[in-house]
């Protein structure tokens, strides 16, 4: 069959029937549906939101945790030709209330009561807000439980009557209002029609091998673009899902035991983190032989992905290091997992390397929310595969570069524009209709795509050189006492960079150091920290140029956090907040 709409993805996945189509895993325990369960409640909901009046165009936020409920209401949203409105669990009232005036719409779904309390306190400020439906827990007066909506609307005729309705959406209607994170100001409502994510969806779906056999873990918050793609290519290739929340993945990733998962590089590095922290802290036997397997998992990797066939004495080494090591260490990720896909920020390289030399196939991408997302993606065959990366743009989309180097889009998976927002869309599209990305890029000669960093982000400084800080920041990263580094010198004088710390690493050192402290504060003020985050500045200063490198720096003694507003819920680094919220400690590195 034909995708028109992302109806038709469903439609697909439905007439492949599965006893364990979808499971729900908390802490708590697993919930599991079959398809046709699934498909029940998500047309008798339809029905119950054609009943409270909701029909085309009309908008429905949605306010959740990753779960079955989640694309149940997406779908039974879609099906009327509505347009849905998914929102971050992380974003406060105030937030919220913005994104529900200017979306204008008429019916919210959120998860708990938690949740819910959001909207109650700001329903009276917003005059389209008709009504509140709540998944789970005890509902407060003027919220309708979820379960008894749909419940009041499973009747015989609604599953004919889903379908019918599903006919009439078009490939042009819009389909969903996604809010950007705003890291640079306002946020902006990329308006996504169906034939969008239809595109972007059949042309990634030859890069990502999926199957019918897999069994795929949504963790990454399905209100992310990249996360929703991907579930419609599961959808497409008839694929199970397992749901979980990106807060409780790390304590059931063994449990769940999933094939293939989408995730952002931060939960690479932190995989990656907690596996050499265990090793370092190994009899040195275990660590020298771990160091021996992964030695032999790099040059096996190097092979693959050539292409070349990996044999004789080293190919018998490596296949006894994977048994007796690498093996081991994939258990822990469920010891099935077979591909993976990075996106959202920057994946380190040598965090591709290890994961490689592991065995588990990681590949990057590179997209936006105004693009659907994916412009560019790795692929898993010899040949579309390069780490350091984001692979090669897709088929059936254009790219070149401006002069100054910014990567410009076109193709049928770029965005209608900014909701209510016709000055800005017209500001992001040049004269010949490409979409203009924000990021410095640059094309190998096979046309792989390399992003050099964010446009916004460059720093060009008082002596008018442009340094790029993401680079820098990622090898500052590499140190695994660094969880995050940010690089400060727009119009200043030199570069100077601010650290927060990796605190469970810092304090295992202090210990063995015998270093005393009170709380993080005292310790990331201690001297001797001063001088562990000197030489990490020293090694990274070796391999840049005068200009770039950094020639001040301080500790801080948080950890950057989404609630502690220096974070993007995609774990992306908000340099503006940060530049602004730690204003004084950067002026007295400039000497006040």
């Amino acid at each position: 069959m034909s995708a028109r709409t992302v109806l038709d993805f469903y439609r697909h996945d439905v007439e492949s029937p599965r006893g364990e189509h979808y499971s729900h895993w908390t802490p708590a325990g697993r919930r599991v549906l079959t398809t046709h369960q699934f498909f029940d409640r998500t047309a008798a909901l339809a029905n119950a939101l054609a009943e409270l009046g909701v029909g085309a165009g009309d908008r429905v936020m949605l306010l959740s945790d990753n779960r079955p409920e989640w694309h149940m209401v997406d779908i039974a949203t879609l099906s009327l030709g509505a347009v849905d409105v998914p929102i971050y669990g992380t974003l406060t009232p105030e937030q919220i209330t913005y994104q529900l005036k200017d979306s204008g719409a008429k019916i919210v779904v959120a998860e708990n009561p938690e949740q819910m309390a959001k909207f109650a306190a700001v329903k009276k400020k917003c005059r389209n807000l008709e009504h509140l439906v709540q998944i789970e827990g005890p509902c407060a007066k003027g919220v309708t439980a979820f379960d008894d909506l749909v419940d009041a609307s499973d009747n015989g005729d609604v599953e004919a009557a889903f379908w019918d309705r599903a006919g009439r959406v078009q490939p042009g209607d819009l389909m969903t209002i996604i809010y950007t994170s705003g890291t640079t100001g306002e946020p902006k409502g990329v308006m996504l029609t169906h034939d969008n994510l239809v595109q972007n969806v059949l042309r990634s779906a030859h890069r990502i091998p999926v199957t019918r056999e897999d069994l795929a873990l949504e963790f990454l918050p399905l209100c992310h673009v990249l996360e929703r793609m991907i579930g419609y290519i599961y959808m497409w290739k008839e694929t199970s899902k397992a749901y979980c929340s990106v807060y409780h993945v790390g304590e059931l990733l063994a449990e769940i035991r999933p094939t293939l998962f989408a995730g952002v590089p931060r939960f690479y590095e932190k995989i990656m983190q907690k596996v050499t922290d265990k090793v370092a802290t190994a009899p040195p036997v275990k660590r020298a032989m771990f160091n021996w397997a992964l030695a032999l998992g790099r040059e096996e990797a190097r092979h693959r992905l050539n292409g070349e066939k990996f044999g004789g004495v080293a190919g018998a080494q490596h296949r006894l290091a994977d048994r007796l090591v690498l093996s081991k260490v994939r258990e822990g990720l469920g010891g099935r997992l077979r591909f993976c896909v990075s996106g959202g920020a920057e994946l380190p390289l040598f965090v591709a390397e290890f994961f490689h030399a592991l065995g588990v196939f990681v590949v990057e991408g590179y997209g936006l929310t105004e693009t659907s997302p994916v412009i560019a993606v790795n692929g898993a065959n010899p040949g579309e595969i390069r780490l350091g990366t984001v692979g090669k743009p897709l088929e059936n989309v254009e790219i070149k570069l401006a002069k100054d180097g910014e990567l410009l889009v076109k193709g049928p998976s770029v965005m209608s524009g900014y909701w209510n927002k016709p000055a800005q869309t017209e500001e992001v599209f040049t004269d010949d209709g490409f979409f203009t990305t924000g990021d410095i890029a640059e094309i190998d000669d096979d046309g792989f795509l390399l992003i050099v960093d964010r446009k916004k982000d460059l720093i060009v400084t008082a002596g008018g050189k442009n340094v790029a800080p993401q680079p820098i920041e990622s090898h500052l990263k590499q140190s695994p006492y660094v969880e995050s580094a940010v690089l400060i010198g727009d119009r200043r004088p030199f570069i100077v960079a601010l650290f927060s710390p990796s605190f469970e690493d810092l304090e295992r050192w202090a210990k063995k150091e015998g270093i005393g402290y009170s709380d993080h504060e005292d310790l990331a003020g201690r001297p001797e920290v001063a001088a562990l985050f000197d030489d990490i500045v020293r090694n990274a200063n070796a391999s840049l140029a005068r200009y770039e490198q950094i020639k001040k720096h301080h500790v801080l003694p948080i950890s950057l956090s989404i609630e502690g507003g220096q974070l993007t819920p995609t774990l992306k680094v908000k340099r503006r907040v940060v530049e602004q919220q730690f204003s004084d400690v950067i002026e007295r590195l400039y000497g006040g």
